[in-house]
């Protein structure tokens, strides 16, 4: 599980590497923000499912709770930047959340 947040975090990294040279400092701090959002969602969910068992009922109840977890985590990292990061390039903010969010879905498709 944790190797597919790393590969979040590498792909993450490389997007706001991309985007610093496509479009400055800012965007590149926007991007990576972007996707911190995704891997900090993603690290909370791995740590909180590492502890499952063989009962599927308490399975079910830990993957649902961690993903509630990541949802609110997800959530409130958002409604930082809105408050605190007002000056942020917005799209590549979102676009910074979505490539990271798309390399943990294709990472899960290979593992």
């Amino acid at each position: 599980m944790f190797k597919v947040v790393a590969l979040q975090l590498a792909i993450a990294t490389g997007f706001a590497l991309l985007a610093w040279n496509l479009g400055g400092v800012l965007k590149a701090w926007s991007a990576a923000y972007g996707g911190a959002i995704a891997v900090i969602g993603s690290l909370v969910y791995a740590m909180i499912v590492m502890g499952a068992t063989n009962d599927p009922k308490k399975t079910f109840r830990t993957h649902f709770r961690a993903e509630m977890v990541k949802f609110s985590i997800t959530a409130a990292l958002f409604i930082v930047a809105l408050v605190l990061f007002s000056s942020a390039a917005w799209l590549w903010l979102i676009l910074g959340f979505a490539v990271a969010t798309m390399a943990y879905w294709f990472a899960l498709l290979a593992v």
